[in-house]
């Protein structure tokens, strides 16, 4: 369970806040601008220099959100019909994604042992005493199914940020 101090955490009306930095591109950010820095003071004679830290502006890029912006949020948050639609079409997207690569996994894997039934030839050689098929069959599949899931969270993260620039804009 979470503190009830976590900011990520707090509740209004039994709902979760959502994370405020969600969808916030990098040049909406605020901007540290160096200023000048002031001048010295001159030390009196027997006291150390106080050294000042430098000082910082900091100026927000814009600060305004525009009203089309802040209506696919409100959208969401509010679950309304549009914003169940938006979420519904993100699910099917990730959906259909997950489905195709399943059935690449399927189809790849599931033609290994069709093709050492087909090519005995193929089944018969070895490696250092080891059949050829034990070494495809045993070894082969796990680097495959670590770059089908690589591949897969690149998609998903990629629709994810189509969503959130679709909200945004």
């Amino acid at each position: 369970m979470s503190s009830p101090e976590d900011p990520y955490h707090r509740l209004a009306n039994g709902v979760r806040k959502p994370d405020p930095t969600l969808g916030v591109r990098p040049e909406d950010r605020a901007v540290v601008e160096p200023v000048p820095p002031a001048p010295e003071p001159v030390p009196r004679s027997g006291e150390p220099a106080h050294v000042r830290p430098k000082r910082e502006r900091v100026v927000l890029a814009d600060a305004r959100q525009s009203a089309n912006r802040m209506r696919g949020r409100i959208e969401l948050e509010e679950q309304t019909s549009w914003g169940k639609l938006l979420v519904r079409d993100l699910v099917k997207v990730q959906l259909r994604t997950s489905v195709l690569l399943a059935v690449l996994v399927l189809v790849v894997l599931g033609m290994l042992p069709a093709l050492f039934y087909f090519l005995p030839s193929v089944a018969r050689f070895t490696v250092i005493g080891i059949p050829i098929p034990w070494l495809v069959l045993g070894l082969l599949p796990f680097p495959f199914l670590f770059a089908v899931g690589l591949w897969y969270n690149r998609l998903a993260e990629r629709h994810e940020r189509d969503f959130v620039d679709m909200i945004e804009n």
